[in-house]
């Protein structure tokens, strides 16, 4: 594999016999942005096999040995696929802050009038608006 992997601890695999899928979370406010399903027809093959095997056993059981091993050798290789195409379908969604490194999402956790992450340039209107109801939310509790 050629290209570099960015996302590298914000993410969840939720990759199955059947196919791949992964979930990519924002470093700041930890949403999830989760990507569609991309069906794996070795492991379905391999899953009709197993069953097959379990019910006749004999010539199913050394078709799924060998469903098996072509599944495995193929594995690796198709998930990395997978993984990089999952990367690019939500690579609108995330950012990379210039200044802390952090993969954000754009939608909450972008200040594009600074062009950084909401952590290290946070939104001055929203921080204001914050501090003028402290006092209120205070006296509430």
């Amino acid at each position: 594999m050629s290209e570099r992997i960015e996302f590298t601890r914000n993410y969840n695999d939720l990759s199955t016999n059947q196919g791949f899928q992964f979930e990519f979370n924002c470093d700041r406010c930890g949403t999830g942005y989760r990507t569609s399903f991309n069906a794996w027809t070795v492991g379905a093959v391999s899953g009709v096999m197993d069953t097959a095997n379990s019910l006749f056993g004999g010539i199913f059981g050394k078709a799924a040995d060998v469903t098996e091993r072509v599944r495995s050798a193929a594995w690796e290789k198709t998930h990395d696929q997978a993984f990089m195409e999952a990367m690019e379908e939500l690579r609108p969604d995330f950012i990379q802050c210039p200044m802390c490194s952090s993969w954000v999402c754009k939608k909450s956790c972008w200040n594009r009038r600074r062009g950084l992450c909401k952590n290290c340039a946070p939104d001055e209107g929203v921080e204001m608006a914050a501090a003028q109801a402290a006092p209120t939310r205070e006296k509430n509790w």
